[in-house]
C-alpha cells in the first residue's frame, strides 16, 4: 500500500472512503424496492384467493343456477368485507375440467351487488332448494386495504427518499453545509504565476512586493514598530491586471493563499453570508500567516443606506459581519485581505478607512512602456516574424488595457493562421489593433454607389480637417469599409499617451466632429443620419467643457450638475440639480454657441479646400483605405506618389456543382500543411 507525503495510508485504492468521489446512483436498489412493493400490493390484492377457485361472473353465476349445476347440498358463503364495496359469493358446481373426462366439483366465486340483488338471489335459490340459506361471512382487513390505498404514496416517497440520498452523496457529507465559506486554497504548484508574469504596473508591484517581503520576513519590519497590515484594496479599470497580480503575490509568497468572489458570500438564506464570513476568517487564522483575496468586493461592501427598501438586508449583514471581522474588538494578526475592484466609489466609507484596508494600490492603464512590456510578455506564446517591431505597437495603442493588449496578440495569431502564414507580421498586428479598437471590416455589407460615396465624401472632411489642425491627434488611417457599427472611419492615434486636453484641443475635436456633415453635404447637397455619432460625441465633449472643465468664459470655473458617475438610485431620489434654471438655460446656450461656432469654423476650412475634399473622397472610392501619409501626400500635391499596392481580398472560390461545396486550392491546402502546430487548429 503506497503513502502520502505526510505519512499516512493512501486510501484511493478503495472508492468508499473518497468522499470526494460522488458515488453512482443505486438503481438497482430502487427497482428492487419497487417490485417487493408491487409484489406485496399484489399480495394483499388477492389474498382471498384459493388456487383451484375460478372467478366467474354474476351473469354467469345465474346461468349455472339456472342449469341446476349448482351444488346446494353445500353451503353458498356470502363474504362481507368492511371498508370496500366488494360482496362476494362462493360455491361449488359441477363442470368438466380440462384434460380429464366426465364431471367433477369445481369452486367458484363471483361478486354479487348483494345490497340489491339479495332478495333476487335467495328466491331463485329457495326455487331449486327450499329453505335455502346463504351462509354470511364478515371479513375485517383495514389495515390490509390502507395498505392497498397507500402503496402509490409510499412508492413516491422512497423514490423521493432515494433521489434526496443520493444528492446528499453527491454533495459530500456535509450537504448542509451551505453556511461554509466557499473560499478555495490555491494550488501554487499549478500554473503558479510569479510577478515575471505581470507587465505595466511597477508601482502597484513596488507596494505588493513590500507585502510579500513582510509575509516572508515579519521580523525584519517589526523591530521599528510595524505591523503587518489587514487589507490591500486594489483599484483599476477592467482589465488592467487586479486578478493577475493578486495570484503573482500568491506565487511569491510562500503562505496559505484563499481566493473568493464577493458574490459568493450572498445567496438567497438570510444570515448564510455573515456565517460564511465568520468561516472564511476562521479558516484564515488557522492558517496564518495567510492571504485572503476578495475579487469584486463591490458586490458584497456597497454603500449602506442607499437605495429602494430597508437598510437591514442580508448585504448589510455580510458587510458587517466582514467589518467587525477586520477589525473588530476580536481583531487578530496573521490574517491579509486583499481586495479588487473596479467600482471604489460606491464601497461603504468604514471599509475604506485605515486599520481594515491600510493601503490602496491603484492599478491604472499602462503608459507605453508599460504596454510595450505587456505585449512581450503575451509574444512569447506566439510565433512572429523577425522585423516586428513592438514598440511600434506599444505607441499606436494609447488607452489599451492588459487585457486588450493579450487579446490584440491573439487576434493577429488567428489572421495569421487564416492567411497560411507561418509567422506573425507586422500587418497582422496592425490589423489586429484596429480590430480591437474599431471593430472588424464588414465588406459583405452592401452599399450602392450614392451610399458609398456619400460615405467617402463624410470621411474626407474628417480626415482633411485632422490634417488641417495643428491642436489634433495624428491621422492615422480613413477607410469606407464597414468596421464595427460604423460605414466608414476616420482613425486618429496620438504621439504619445495624453492624460489631459486643452481647451484648443477639444475646440479642435468639436471642428473635426462636424467635418462630415458639412463634406456630405458638398456631394448630395442633402444631409443624412450619417453623422448622428459625431453629433453625439460633439455634445457629450462640449457639455464637459461648460459643466465640468470651466472652459466656459460666461459661466467660468463651477462645477455643475451631479458628475457621469452613475449612483444608486436611493440616493439621487428626491435631489434636484445644483443650479438654477436660469442656469440650465445659460449651460444650453453655451453648449450651443461652441458647437455652432465649431460648425463655422470647419465650414470655412472646408469650403477653402474643397478640391483637396474631393481629391481624398475619389481616392477612397478607388482604394477604400488610405493611411495618413497619402492623405498627406494629396493635400500637398493633390494625387498620390505612392498609391496603396495591398491587395483586394481573395474572392470566395466557386461552388462545385457535384458536392455544392467550395473548390479549394491546391496550393492554399499544402501552404496550410505546413503550419506551424500552434496554428494547426485555426480557421477562417
Amino acid at each position: 500500500m503506497s503513502e502520502n507525503p505526510n505519512g499516512d495510508p493512501d486510501r484511493r485504492q478503495s472508492p468508499d472512503n473518497d468522499p470526494g468521489e460522488p458515488r453512482p446512483f443505486n438503481w438497482r436498489g430502487l427497482v428492487l424496492l419497487s417490485l417487493v412493493l408491487l409484489l406485496v400490493g399484489s399480495a394483499l390484492m388477492f389474498r382471498g384467493e384459493d388456487r383451484g377457485t375460478q372467478r366467474i361472473s354474476y351473469p354467469e353465476f345465474l346461468q349455472l343456477l339456472d342449469d341446476g349445476v349448482i351444488d346446494l347440498n353445500r353451503p353458498i358463503v356470502a363474504t362481507i368485507r368492511d371498508g370496500t364495496a366488494e360482496q362476494t359469493l362462493s360455491g361449488h358446481y359441477t363442470g368438466p375440467v380440462a384434460g380429464r373426462t366426465g364431471q367433477e366439483f369445481l369452486r367458484f366465486r363471483t361478486t354479487v351487488p348483494l345490497q340489491i340483488e339479495r332478495d333476487e338471489i335467495i328466491e331463485r335459490l329457495r326455487a331449486k332448494r327450499e329453505n335455502f340459506a346463504l351462509t354470511y361471512e364478515y371479513d375485517s382487513d383495514t389495515f390490509g386495504a390502507l395498505l392497498i390505498h397507500l402503496l402509490p404514496v409510499l412508492l413516491i416517497v422512497m423514490v423521493l427518499f432515494f433521489i434526496f440520498r443520493q444528492q446528499m452523496k453527491m454533495a459530500g457529507r456535509n450537504a448542509m453545509t451551505f453556511g461554509k465559506s466557499r473560499a478555495k486554497l490555491m494550488a501554487l504548484d499549478k500554473n503558479r504565476i510569479t510577478f515575471k508574469n505581470v507587465a505595466g504596473v511597477e508601482e502597484a508591484k513596488e507596494e505588493v512586493w513590500e507585502l510579500v517581503e513582510f509575509l516572508r520576513d515579519p521580523k525584519k519590519f517589526q523591530r521599528l514598530g510595524g505591523n503587518i497590515p489587514k487589507g490591500v484594496l486594489m483599484v483599476g479599470p477592467p482589465g488592467t491586471g487586479k486578478t493577475l497580480l493578486a495570484r503573482a503575490i500568491a506565487g511569491e509568497a510562500d503562505v496559505p493563499f484563499f481566493s473568493i468572489s464577493g458574490s459568493d458570500f450572498v445567496e438567497m438564506f438570510v444570515g448564510v453570508g455573515a456565517s460564511r464570513v465568520r468561516d472564511m476568517f476562521e479558516q484564515g487564522r488557522k492558517s496564518a500567516p495567510c492571504l485572503i483575496f476578495i475579487d469584486e468586493i463591490d458586490a458584497v461592501g456597497r454603500h449602506r443606506g442607499h437605495g429602494l427598501g430597508g437598510g437591514h438586508d442580508e448585504r448589510e449583514q455580510t458587510l458587517n459581519q466582514l467589518l467587525v471581522e477586520m477589525d473588530g474588538f476580536d481583531a487578530q494578526e496573521g490574517v491579509i485581505i486583499i481586495a479588487a475592484t473596479n467600482r471604489p466609489d460606491v464601497l461603504d466609507p468604514a471599509l475604506l478607512r485605515p486599520g481594515r484596508f491600510d493601503r490602496q494600490v491603484t492599478v491604472s492603464l499602462p503608459d507605453v512602456k508599460g504596454r510595450e512590456e505587456i505585449l512581450k510578455v503575451h509574444i512569447k506564446k506566439v510565433k512572429v516574424a523577425t522585423e516586428v517591431d513592438l514598440a511600434r505597437i506599444a505607441k499606436g495603442t494609447p488607452g489599451f488595457s492588459g487585457a486588450e493588449l493579450a487579446n490584440l496578440i491573439n487576434e493577429a495569431a488567428l489572421l495569421a493562421a487564416r492567411k497560411g502564414l507561418k509567422a506573425v507580421t507586422m500587418d497582422e498586428l496592425e490589423e489586429a489593433r484596429d480590430k480591437v479598437r474599431w471593430g472588424r471590416e464588414r465588406r459583405s455589407l452592401a452599399m450602392n454607389d450614392k451610399e458609398k460615396a456619400g460615405t467617402a465624401w463624410h470621411e474626407a472632411g474628417h480626415a482633411l480637417l485632422s490634417v488641417v489642425l495643428e491642436d489634433f491627434p495624428a491621422l492615422h488611417k480613413v477607410t469606407i469599409i464597414p468596421r464595427g457599427p460604423a460605414l466608414g472611419s476616420t482613425m486618429f492615434l496620438p504621439e504619445g499617451d495624453t492624460y489631459s486636453m486643452q481647451r484648443k484641443q477639444a475646440i479642435a475635436s468639436l471642428i473635426v466632429g462636424m467635418g462630415g456633415r458639412i463634406a456630405e453635404q458638398f456631394f448630395t447637397n442633402d444631409i443624412s443620419n450619417g453623422a448622428s455619432g459625431d453629433i453625439a460625441q460633439a455634445t457629450n465633449l462640449a457639455r464637459h467643457m461648460v459643466c465640468d472643465w470651466g472652459m466656459s468664459d460666461r459661466l467660468g470655473m463651477i462645477k455643475l450638475g451631479e458628475g457621469d458617475t452613475p449612483v444608486f438610485l436611493g440616493r439621487d431620489m428626491g435631489r434636484s440639480p445644483n443650479y438654477s434654471a436660469a442656469t440650465a438655460k445659460l449651460i444650453d446656450e453655451e453648449i450651443k454657441r461652441l458647437i455652432d461656432e465649431a460648425y463655422q469654423k470647419a465650414e470655412e476650412i472646408l469650403t477653402e479646400h474643397k478640391d483637396k475634399v474631393e481629391a481624398i473622397a475619389e481616392a477612397l472610392l478607388e482604394y477604400e483605405t488610405l493611411d495618413g501619409a497619402q492623405i498627406c501626400e494629396i493635400m500637398e500635391h493633390g494625387s498620390m506618389k505612392n498609391p496603396p499596392q495591398g491587395r483586394k481580398p481573395p474572392a470566395l472560390p466557386p461552388l462545385d456543382p457535384a458536392t455544392g461545396k467550395r473548390k479549394e486550392d491546391a496550393k492554399k491546402r499544402d501552404d496550410r500543411d505546413d503550419l506551424p502546430p500552434e496554428f494547426a487548429g485555426a480557421h477562417a
